[in-house]
């Protein structure tokens, strides 16, 4: 039998881990990005499954592992209900470009819709930065 003191290691790896599977996810676009810029059309679709085992994936392990090591939740305010909703909204702009593409045939470019994705996540994360930061200042 294991007991908490044991795991603790362990679980402090997992999260680590959780963490370069997060930004592995993030990163996994770099070179998207760079054939991009060299006037190359790789497809979407080589580099998405990646980014989403990577983003979704470290996420959901860094949830595991914080309910797991009995860490408490952060206090739920006003700033982090938003922030978490931009986050949804910027995931939310994928299920209207897939929609167009794949269900109305519609000509949608990445292009077209990347910057609003972009824009709600990282906003949503700064957001979710700033009552991080002055709920440890409290």
């Amino acid at each position: 039998m294991v007991t908490k003191d044991e795991a603790l290691p362990t679980s402090l790896t997992r999260y680590r881990l959780a963490s370069v599977l997060i930004w592995i996810g993030v990163l996994t676009w770099v070179p998207f990005i760079i054939l991009r810029t060299m006037g190359q059309k790789p497809s979407l679709f080589w580099f998405l499954p990646f980014h989403l085992i990577g983003v979704v994936g470290g996420s959901r392990l860094k949830a595991a592992v914080r309910r797991e090591m009995d860490l408490e939740s952060p206090k739920k305010t006003r700033l982090r209900t938003l922030g978490h909703m931009l986050v949804g909204i910027g995931i939310f702009v994928w299920v209207v470009y897939f929609s167009l593409k794949l269900i109305f045939h519609a000509p949608v470019e990445v292009g077209q819709f990347l910057p609003y994705h972009l824009t709600a996540i990282l906003s949503g994360i700064a957001i979710l930065l700033i009552n991080f930061l002055l709920n440890r200042q409290n």
